[in-house]
């Protein structure tokens, strides 16, 4: 494409359907490993496109609001909100972490995920969704089973995405560069 602003707008939409998309359906097939505290959405692998494309960024949030609109059926309207957040924190974070590697590899980036979702939505889970009073152990409990969830999906399949991409040289045929 000549136009780099065109690009960018349908690399943004191609990544929020291929989230909303990965999400919804996997929500579908295997209730709850989207939306329980410790999840393995697989669509999460995604966010190592934010590496490859600042379009990543809105990409990745719009699927996010996408696929959390479902969650607002199973009494989580405001993971639509602090989720949503949670993604786009860490896709920027990775977007400028992304030549931070070691040898090959963007350890801090890919942890950026854990790092964001476990802070926000952990911060979520505990403020509204469990009874009584704010508590820092259990936030940091609430928190880390997020964390833990993102950390195993992107170092599994984040890093496996990351290395066909890098390994294939399609960051250069798709993303131009």
């Amino acid at each position: 494409m000549k136009n780099k602003k065109v690009q960018r707008i349908t690399e943004a939409a191609i990544i929020a359907a291929l989230y909303a998309a990965l999400t919804i359906a996997q929500g579908t097939l295997l209730p709850g490993t989207t939306t329980a505290a410790v999840q393995f959405r697989a669509s999460e692998a995604l966010n190592i496109l934010a590496l490859f494309t600042p379009a990543a960024i809105p990409g990745l949030t719009i699927g996010c609001i996408l696929a959390n609109i479902q969650s607002i059926g199973q009494g989580l309207p405001l993971d639509m909100i602090f989720g949503s957040l949670a993604t786009l924190g860490s896709s920027i974070c990775m977007y400028l972490l992304r030549k931070a590697k070691i040898k090959t590899y963007p350890l801090f980036a890919m942890l950026m995920p854990a790092i964001w979702n476990g802070i926000i939505v952990g911060w979520e889970i505990e403020a509204f969704f469990i009874d009584g009073p704010f508590h820092f152990g259990s936030f940091l409990i609430q928190g880390g089973c997020v964390a833990l969830g993102e950390l195993v999906v992107m170092v599994v399949l984040g890093s496996l995405l990351y290395y066909v991409i890098i390994n294939r040289k399609l960051d250069k045929k798709l993303f131009n560069r």
